[in-house]
């Protein structure tokens, strides 16, 4: 399974090469902090509790045919989707660090600098 760190993520939305953005988290933290253009199916309390078929329901609204970049707080319940999405063909990725990283990213934080620094030497 892959995953997408913010600052390619950037690069990538900037030339124009915009990926398919799965926005998981609840619609009341999608609505107060979304990436632009994002797209928001909020099934990441169901997915945290381990159930796969909430998600399974409502794949008719994303795209089979475009690259996938799926994002929720941190990353960690956006890695379920992923390999859900994965296992179900699509070409899918996590967006590493979630909306915390992107977050991050976008600020210039430190603690950002220092996960970036980490997930470079992976």
């Amino acid at each position: 399974m892959s995953g997408i760190r913010p600052d390619e993520l950037a690069e990538r939305l900037d030339s124009g090469d915009d990926p398919f953005l799965l926005d998981i988290r609840p619609r009341s933290a999608f609505q107060s902090n979304a990436i632009e253009n994002s797209h928001n199916v909020p099934v990441y309390g169901a997915l945290r509790r381990g159930d796969e078929e909430a998600l399974r329901d409502r794949l008719d609204e994303i795209p089979a045919d475009e690259e996938v970049v799926v994002v929720c707080k941190m990353g960690v319940v956006a890695k379920r989707a992923t390999a859900l999405l994965v296992d179900e063909g699509y070409d899918a990725a996590t967006l590493a660090g979630g909306m915390s990283g992107w977050t991050g990213y976008q600020r210039g934080s430190l603690g950002y600098k220092l996960r970036s620094l980490l997930w470079r030497l992976r």
